[in-house]
């Protein structure tokens, strides 16, 4: 019973996904806006990683995002490699580029935000100029595509691989917390200084966080290419993939494990199948008016504020607890 509840949250986000596909599998559109709003909670999920667990706030994770895409589709269009190979390739891409980042966790607070968004920056100008690889600004193309898993729709099968990719990323997040490491991280939110004291490596910790941020995102990135099947710098480092994150890991509750992902479905389905038809051009400035009221009216995000309510509507319920990571 108590391994059953232990894996409760898996259990329930494979019925979810299931039920999914059961229900509109067929439905190339649903499952598009689907797959989009997983791949933004896979880049949040690693996001919030490095700032929950890491306590570092990243401007940058396009960087992990683009690289993971470039050395993925290099990899297949260019060597052969198989589809789920490069992908694999592309979240090891990702994290190597995230070796060259390493001086700045030196720094601190918007210091290593925006060092990191330099970065961002710095790789788009490479992957622009390094044409005889990239083909720079005409972009890559005729990049092969995901396998279609037996039974399926392509564009069901890449939702439940989507699916499936995000929660192996969560079960990461979760082994990760709970353990020694975890622990230690936790601790140096409070105190790093004091912690160094007792010994804790605290630059070699939140290295660690990088770099497995880096490949989560860079995984993404690489999931993404060969879904769309095409690769130019601007969209591989885009903004996109640092501020809808953002957005989503605050919204749904960044210090929680499936806020990040909540808040990505919400946010995504909202933007697409509500915002966009009420304001066609701009409708993200209503993204940032519905971050703005969550952080008003709940400032720990939409997750931890559902469970307070499920708490107050049990018999002799309390509203305490936060479900912080």
């Amino acid at each position: 019973m108590n391994r059953l509840r232990h894996h409760a949250g898996v259990l329930a986000a494979l019925a979810a996904l299931a039920a999914l596909l059961l229900a509109w599998g067929g439905n190339p559109y649903v499952m598009s806006i689907t797959i989009a709003a997983l791949m933004t909670g896979g880049v949040a999920l690693a996001w919030a990683l490095l700032g929950n667990l890491g306590g570092m706030v990243s401007f940058g994770h396009a960087a992990f995002v683009g690289a993971g895409a470039y050395v993925s589709a290099l990899c297949t269009v260019r060597l052969g490699v198989p589809v789920p190979l490069g992908i694999v390739l592309g979240a090891l891409g990702a994290a190597v580029s995230a070796i060259a980042m390493l001086p700045a966790l030196r720094l601190r607070g918007p210091y290593f935000a925006l060092a990191i968004l330099a970065y961002a920056h710095i790789f788009r100008i490479i992957a622009t100029e390094w044409s005889s690889l990239t083909r720079g600004a005409a972009g890559l193309s005729g990049i092969p595509a995901l396998p279609v898993l037996p039974g399926l729709e392509p564009k069901a099968s890449a939702c439940l691989l989507a699916g499936l990719l995000v929660l192996g990323f969560a079960l990461v997040y979760r082994t990760i917390r709970a353990s020694h490491a975890g622990l230690a991280l936790r601790a140096m939110h409070d105190s790093e200084d004091a912690t160094r004291v007792l010994g804790v490596n605290s630059t070699l910790l939140k290295g660690l966080m990088l770099l497995v941020s880096s490949a989560m995102a860079g995984a993404i990135g690489a999931f993404n290419v060969h879904y769309i099947g095409f690769l130019e710098p601007d969209y591989a480092f885009g903004a996109m993939w640092v501020t809808l994150p953002i957005v989503a890991a605050i919204f749904g509750g960044y210090r929680t494990l499936a806020g990040p992902v909540i808040g990505a479905l919400v946010v995504s389905l909202a933007d697409q199948l509500l915002f966009k038809e009420w304001l066609p051009i701009g409708h993200q400035f209503l993204l940032g008016v519905l971050l703005v009221a969550m952080i008003l009216a709940h400032p720990s995000g939409l997750l931890p504020l559902a469970g307070q309510a499920l708490r107050r509507l049990r018999p002799g319920g309390s509203a305490k607890g936060g479900g912080h990571a």
